[in-house]
Protein backbone atom coordinates (compact mmCIF):
# COMPACT_ATOMS: atom_id res chain seq x y z
CA UNK A 1 0.00 0.00 0.00
CA UNK A 2 2.77 2.46 0.91
CA UNK A 3 4.55 1.61 -2.35
CA UNK A 4 1.44 2.41 -4.39
CA UNK A 5 1.03 5.71 -2.56
CA UNK A 6 4.66 6.61 -3.33
CA UNK A 7 4.09 5.87 -7.02
CA UNK A 8 0.94 7.99 -7.03
CA UNK A 9 2.78 10.86 -5.35
CA UNK A 10 5.69 10.64 -7.81
CA UNK A 11 3.26 10.53 -10.73
CA UNK A 12 1.40 13.58 -9.45
CA UNK A 13 4.67 15.50 -9.05
CA UNK A 14 5.77 14.48 -12.56
CA UNK A 15 2.43 15.50 -14.10
CA UNK A 16 2.45 18.82 -12.21
CA UNK A 17 5.96 19.65 -13.41
CA UNK A 18 5.14 18.55 -16.96
CA UNK A 19 1.93 20.60 -17.01
CA UNK A 20 3.63 23.70 -15.55
CA UNK A 21 6.51 23.43 -18.00
CA UNK A 22 4.10 23.01 -20.89
CA UNK A 23 2.08 26.04 -19.85
CA UNK A 24 5.29 28.06 -19.44
CA UNK A 25 6.55 27.10 -22.90
CA UNK A 26 3.20 27.88 -24.50
CA UNK A 27 3.03 31.26 -22.75
CA UNK A 28 6.62 32.16 -23.67
CA UNK A 29 6.15 31.19 -27.31
CA UNK A 30 2.67 32.43 -28.17
CA UNK A 31 1.53 34.95 -25.56
CA UNK A 32 4.68 36.72 -24.34
CA UNK A 33 5.80 37.30 -27.95
CA UNK A 34 2.51 38.97 -28.92
CA UNK A 35 1.15 42.46 -28.42
CA UNK A 36 3.19 45.64 -28.34
CA UNK A 37 3.99 47.79 -25.32
CA UNK A 38 4.87 51.47 -25.56
CA UNK A 39 7.59 52.54 -23.14
CA UNK A 40 7.50 56.31 -22.80
CA UNK A 41 10.45 58.34 -21.52
CA UNK A 42 10.48 62.11 -20.90
CA UNK A 43 13.63 63.83 -22.16
CA UNK A 44 14.35 67.14 -20.40
CA UNK A 45 16.52 69.33 -22.62
CA UNK A 46 17.70 72.88 -23.09
CA UNK A 47 16.27 72.99 -26.61
CA UNK A 48 14.07 75.92 -27.62
CA UNK A 49 10.32 75.89 -26.99
CA UNK A 50 9.80 74.82 -30.61
CA UNK A 51 10.92 71.34 -29.53
CA UNK A 52 8.59 71.09 -26.54
CA UNK A 53 6.57 67.90 -27.07
CA UNK A 54 8.88 66.74 -29.86
CA UNK A 55 8.50 62.95 -30.19
CA UNK A 56 10.94 60.30 -31.33
CA UNK A 57 9.83 56.67 -31.62
CA UNK A 58 12.51 53.99 -31.56
CA UNK A 59 11.84 50.59 -33.09
CA UNK A 60 14.46 47.89 -32.91
CA UNK A 61 15.16 44.21 -33.50
CA UNK A 62 12.09 43.39 -35.54
CA UNK A 63 13.70 40.17 -36.86
CA UNK A 64 11.09 39.82 -39.57
CA UNK A 65 10.10 36.18 -39.99
CA UNK A 66 10.65 35.21 -36.34
CA UNK A 67 7.60 36.14 -34.27
CA UNK A 68 6.95 39.19 -36.45
CA UNK A 69 5.16 38.69 -39.75
CA UNK A 70 2.85 40.78 -41.92
CA UNK A 71 0.11 41.17 -39.31
CA UNK A 72 2.50 42.09 -36.48
CA UNK A 73 4.34 44.61 -38.66
CA UNK A 74 1.05 46.21 -39.71
CA UNK A 75 0.00 46.46 -36.05
CA UNK A 76 3.34 48.09 -35.21
CA UNK A 77 2.90 50.73 -37.93
CA UNK A 78 -0.66 51.39 -36.78
CA UNK A 79 0.55 51.88 -33.21
CA UNK A 80 3.36 54.20 -34.33
CA UNK A 81 0.99 56.39 -36.36
CA UNK A 82 -1.43 56.64 -33.44
CA UNK A 83 1.38 58.19 -31.36
CA UNK A 84 2.06 60.89 -34.01
CA UNK A 85 5.87 60.95 -33.84
CA UNK A 86 8.04 63.63 -35.42
CA UNK A 87 10.81 61.11 -36.10
CA UNK A 88 11.03 57.32 -36.21
CA UNK A 89 14.39 55.58 -35.80
CA UNK A 90 15.21 51.92 -36.41
CA UNK A 91 18.25 50.77 -34.44
CA UNK A 92 19.01 47.58 -36.33
CA UNK A 93 17.98 44.01 -37.06
CA UNK A 94 15.00 44.62 -39.27
CA UNK A 95 15.81 41.22 -40.78
CA UNK A 96 16.79 37.87 -39.27
CA UNK A 97 19.60 35.67 -40.57
CA UNK A 98 17.46 32.52 -40.05
CA UNK A 99 14.92 33.54 -42.68
CA UNK A 100 15.18 34.13 -46.40
CA UNK A 101 14.12 37.52 -47.72
CA UNK A 102 12.63 36.85 -51.15
CA UNK A 103 11.44 39.57 -53.51
CA UNK A 104 7.94 38.94 -52.21
CA UNK A 105 9.02 39.37 -48.58
CA UNK A 106 11.05 42.45 -49.49
CA UNK A 107 7.99 44.03 -51.07
CA UNK A 108 5.83 43.01 -48.11
CA UNK A 109 8.15 44.65 -45.58
CA UNK A 110 8.75 47.85 -47.53
CA UNK A 111 5.09 48.40 -48.46
CA UNK A 112 4.09 48.20 -44.77
CA UNK A 113 6.91 50.33 -43.36
CA UNK A 114 6.27 52.98 -46.01
CA UNK A 115 2.95 53.71 -44.28
CA UNK A 116 4.72 55.11 -41.20
CA UNK A 117 3.77 58.76 -40.72
CA UNK A 118 6.64 60.84 -39.36
CA UNK A 119 6.72 64.38 -40.80
CA UNK A 120 10.44 65.01 -40.23
CA UNK A 121 11.63 61.59 -41.30
CA UNK A 122 12.46 57.94 -40.64
CA UNK A 123 16.07 56.83 -40.11
CA UNK A 124 17.72 53.41 -39.89
CA UNK A 125 21.02 51.70 -39.14
CA UNK A 126 22.06 48.07 -39.59
CA UNK A 127 22.05 45.45 -36.89
CA UNK A 128 24.29 42.38 -36.97
CA UNK A 129 21.60 40.24 -38.62
CA UNK A 130 21.10 42.83 -41.36
CA UNK A 131 24.75 42.42 -42.38
CA UNK A 132 23.81 39.06 -43.92
CA UNK A 133 21.51 40.65 -46.51
CA UNK A 134 22.72 42.46 -49.61
CA UNK A 135 19.23 43.90 -50.12
CA UNK A 136 18.97 45.60 -46.69
CA UNK A 137 19.75 49.03 -48.10
CA UNK A 138 17.21 48.61 -50.92
CA UNK A 139 14.51 47.57 -48.44
CA UNK A 140 15.27 50.57 -46.25
CA UNK A 141 15.14 52.95 -49.20
CA UNK A 142 11.86 51.47 -50.51
CA UNK A 143 10.43 51.73 -46.99
CA UNK A 144 10.96 55.49 -46.94
CA UNK A 145 13.78 55.36 -44.38
CA UNK A 146 17.05 57.27 -44.61
CA UNK A 147 20.13 55.08 -44.30
CA UNK A 148 22.08 56.71 -41.45
CA UNK A 149 24.92 54.17 -41.30
CA UNK A 150 28.10 56.04 -40.29
CA UNK A 151 26.47 59.33 -41.23
CA UNK A 152 24.54 62.22 -39.73
CA UNK A 153 21.83 64.77 -40.43
CA UNK A 154 20.73 68.08 -38.95
CA UNK A 155 17.05 68.31 -38.02
CA UNK A 156 15.42 71.71 -37.73
CA UNK A 157 12.27 72.94 -36.04
CA UNK A 158 13.73 76.43 -35.67
CA UNK A 159 17.20 77.89 -36.25
CA UNK A 160 18.69 75.54 -33.62
CA UNK A 161 19.07 72.01 -35.00
CA UNK A 162 19.20 68.55 -33.49
CA UNK A 163 22.18 66.51 -34.65
CA UNK A 164 21.20 62.91 -35.44
CA UNK A 165 23.97 60.39 -36.22
CA UNK A 166 24.09 56.64 -36.73
CA UNK A 167 26.68 53.89 -36.59
CA UNK A 168 26.40 50.72 -38.64
CA UNK A 169 26.71 47.39 -36.85
CA UNK A 170 30.28 46.58 -35.86
CA UNK A 171 29.52 42.96 -35.05
CA UNK A 172 31.74 41.60 -37.83
CA UNK A 173 34.60 43.88 -36.67
CA UNK A 174 35.66 44.62 -40.26
CA UNK A 175 35.87 48.33 -39.48
CA UNK A 176 36.64 49.61 -35.98
CA UNK A 177 34.03 51.73 -34.22
CA UNK A 178 36.64 54.42 -33.62
CA UNK A 179 37.24 54.75 -37.37
CA UNK A 180 33.55 54.87 -38.23
CA UNK A 181 32.68 57.49 -35.66
CA UNK A 182 35.68 59.78 -36.27
CA UNK A 183 34.03 61.97 -38.97
CA UNK A 184 31.00 62.36 -36.71
CA UNK A 185 33.08 63.40 -33.71
CA UNK A 186 35.23 65.72 -35.83
CA UNK A 187 32.10 67.61 -36.81
CA UNK A 188 30.79 67.79 -33.25
CA UNK A 189 34.09 68.84 -31.72
CA UNK A 190 34.47 71.87 -33.96
CA UNK A 191 33.90 75.04 -31.94
CA UNK A 192 30.77 76.25 -33.76
CA UNK A 193 28.94 72.93 -33.23
CA UNK A 194 29.54 72.32 -29.55
CA UNK A 195 26.13 73.60 -28.44
CA UNK A 196 24.04 71.38 -30.76
CA UNK A 197 21.78 68.79 -29.10
CA UNK A 198 23.17 65.42 -30.20
CA UNK A 199 21.62 61.97 -30.68
CA UNK A 200 23.41 58.77 -31.71
CA UNK A 201 21.88 55.53 -32.99
CA UNK A 202 23.98 52.50 -32.02
CA UNK A 203 23.00 48.85 -32.45
CA UNK A 204 25.38 46.96 -30.12
CA UNK A 205 25.39 48.78 -26.75
CA UNK A 206 28.75 47.53 -25.45
CA UNK A 207 30.52 49.56 -28.13
CA UNK A 208 29.70 52.70 -26.16
CA UNK A 209 33.00 52.12 -24.34
CA UNK A 210 34.91 52.48 -27.61
CA UNK A 211 34.32 56.20 -28.23
CA UNK A 212 33.82 59.54 -26.48
CA UNK A 213 30.14 59.12 -25.64
CA UNK A 214 30.23 62.45 -23.77
CA UNK A 215 29.76 64.14 -27.14
CA UNK A 216 26.17 62.87 -27.25
CA UNK A 217 23.22 63.97 -25.15
CA UNK A 218 21.14 60.92 -26.07
CA UNK A 219 22.20 57.47 -27.32
CA UNK A 220 19.64 54.90 -28.49
CA UNK A 221 20.58 51.24 -28.83
CA UNK A 222 19.08 47.77 -29.24
CA UNK A 223 20.55 44.29 -29.84
CA UNK A 224 20.09 42.78 -26.36
CA UNK A 225 16.28 42.30 -26.47
CA UNK A 226 16.51 43.06 -22.77
CA UNK A 227 17.64 39.46 -22.41
CA UNK A 228 14.52 38.22 -24.29
CA UNK A 229 14.03 35.52 -21.65
CA UNK A 230 14.29 37.07 -18.20
CA UNK A 231 13.43 36.24 -14.61
CA UNK A 232 12.44 38.87 -12.04
CA UNK A 233 15.34 40.37 -10.05
CA UNK A 234 17.92 38.29 -11.92
CA UNK A 235 20.34 39.07 -14.73
CA UNK A 236 18.94 37.98 -18.12
CA UNK A 237 19.63 34.32 -18.86
CA UNK A 238 21.05 34.84 -22.35
CA UNK A 239 22.75 37.98 -23.66
CA UNK A 240 24.36 38.40 -27.09
CA UNK A 241 27.94 39.25 -27.92
CA UNK A 242 28.51 43.01 -27.52
CA UNK A 243 25.41 43.19 -25.35
CA UNK A 244 26.64 41.53 -22.18
CA UNK A 245 27.76 44.63 -20.24
CA UNK A 246 24.91 47.02 -21.02
CA UNK A 247 21.41 45.53 -21.25
CA UNK A 248 19.23 47.49 -18.81
CA UNK A 249 16.62 49.84 -20.31
CA UNK A 250 18.43 52.99 -19.14
CA UNK A 251 21.86 54.22 -18.06
CA UNK A 252 22.97 57.73 -17.13
CA UNK A 253 26.60 58.51 -17.91
CA UNK A 254 27.41 62.05 -16.74
CA UNK A 255 25.24 64.19 -19.09
CA UNK A 256 24.58 61.35 -21.54
CA UNK A 257 21.30 59.43 -21.43
CA UNK A 258 21.63 55.89 -22.80
CA UNK A 259 18.49 53.89 -23.64
CA UNK A 260 18.40 50.27 -24.83
CA UNK A 261 15.26 48.97 -26.51
CA UNK A 262 14.00 45.48 -25.70
CA UNK A 263 12.90 45.14 -29.30
CA UNK A 264 9.94 43.59 -31.03
CA UNK A 265 10.92 40.23 -32.52
CA UNK A 266 13.01 37.32 -31.32
CA UNK A 267 16.46 35.96 -32.13
CA UNK A 268 17.91 32.44 -31.92
CA UNK A 269 14.80 31.07 -30.19
CA UNK A 270 11.27 32.37 -30.71
CA UNK A 271 10.48 32.81 -27.03
CA UNK A 272 10.10 35.75 -24.65
CA UNK A 273 9.53 35.72 -20.92
CA UNK A 274 8.86 38.73 -18.64
CA UNK A 275 9.89 40.83 -21.62
CA UNK A 276 7.03 41.75 -23.96
CA UNK A 277 7.69 43.24 -27.42
CA UNK A 278 7.98 47.01 -27.15
CA UNK A 279 8.73 50.29 -28.84
CA UNK A 280 10.21 53.33 -27.08
CA UNK A 281 8.69 56.79 -27.20
CA UNK A 282 10.91 59.73 -26.23
CA UNK A 283 8.97 62.93 -25.53
CA UNK A 284 11.09 66.08 -25.29
CA UNK A 285 10.31 68.63 -22.59
CA UNK A 286 12.08 71.97 -22.78
CA UNK A 287 13.34 73.71 -19.66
Amino acid sequence: MKLKQSYKKALLIFLSVFFTLGIGLFYSRYIATSGLKVKEYPILSALSDAYHGFKIIQISDIHYGSTVHKKELENMVEKINSLKPDIVVLTGDLLDERYEVTEEVEEEISSILKKIEAPIGCYAITGNHDLNFSNWERIIQKSGFINLNDNYELIYKDQNPIFLAGLSSSYDEKVQVTDKIKPILDYLESEENRSIYTILLLHEPDFIDEFAYQNFDLILSGHTHGGQVSLPFLKPIVLPKYGKKYYEPFYQFENTKFYISSGIGTSTINFRLFNRPSINLYRFLTK
